[in-house]
This record gives C-alpha cells, structure tokens and sequence, in this order.
C-alpha cells in the first residue's frame, strides 16, 4: 500500500522518510493545534505535542485511518529552541501513539499561530488503502 522511497546510497533519515509512494484513499486532516475538546491548551511543548497527535488521530480514525496510514506531516512551531528542547519528549510521545512509522515530514518555525496559546500547529496527509 505504502512504500518508503529511499535512493541507493542515501542515509535513512532519522524520524522521518525522504518520500513515500501510495495508492488508495486521500485523507486530508487540516491543522490541528494542541486544545482539548473544550479549548483548553495543556502547559508544555510536548503536552501540546500528544494533544495535537491525539486530535490528528481522532480524525484520521473518522476515515478509518490509522498511524499507519500517515504519509506526510507539516508541523508549524512558534520557538525552535522550545521545540529542540522538548525532543526526547515529544520521541517518547510519538513512539506511544504513532510507533515506528515515520511519514515525510517538514518542521517550519512561524512568527506565531492564530491561537496565540498555541506552540504547535500540525496538518496531516494519509492513504488508506
């Protein structure tokens, strides 16, 4: 269904895929932030983090779309410094929720989100086969 793209020769990334090639149905999950159902945004960087990822998941599972099913991610943060802080963190959270499956990925650093509570900001494609 999902095949990772990696040239011969290449390094293999490090939590993320240079390209993924997919047949199925589109998914597209626009930018989640990091609120609860109530719009109410954890303290932390990796607290908004695991909110974001579980509302990205909570989406993706109205399709019937998994973790699995994720090939491509843009995350949006508003501190580099605050996000490379929080990277173990935010491993450890990604290894609970979405595992050993890593999508392309883009990580942009903005001047600021629309919710001004708001660290992370993340959209998401996936194919369900």
């Amino acid at each position: 269904m999902n095949r990772v793209l990696l040239p011969e020769g290449w390094p293999r990334p490090r939590g993320y895929s240079n390209g993924i090639a997919a047949t199925g149905q589109l998914v597209f999950v626009s930018g989640q932030i990091g609120w609860d159902t109530v719009g109410q945004f954890p303290d932390g960087f990796a607290a908004q983090f695991r909110q974001t990822i579980d509302n990205t998941l909570a989406i993706l599972a109205e399709a019937g779309a998994g973790p699995e099913h994720i090939v491509r991610m843009t995350w949006y943060i508003v501190d580099k410094a605050e996000y490379l802080a929080a990277q173990r963190d935010i491993g450890a959270v990604w290894r609970e929720r979405i595992g050993a499956h890593y999508p392309t990925m883009a990580v942009v650093e903005v001047k600021g989100l629309i919710e001004d509570a708001a660290r992370i900001e993340i959209e998401t494609t996936a194919v369900v086969g």
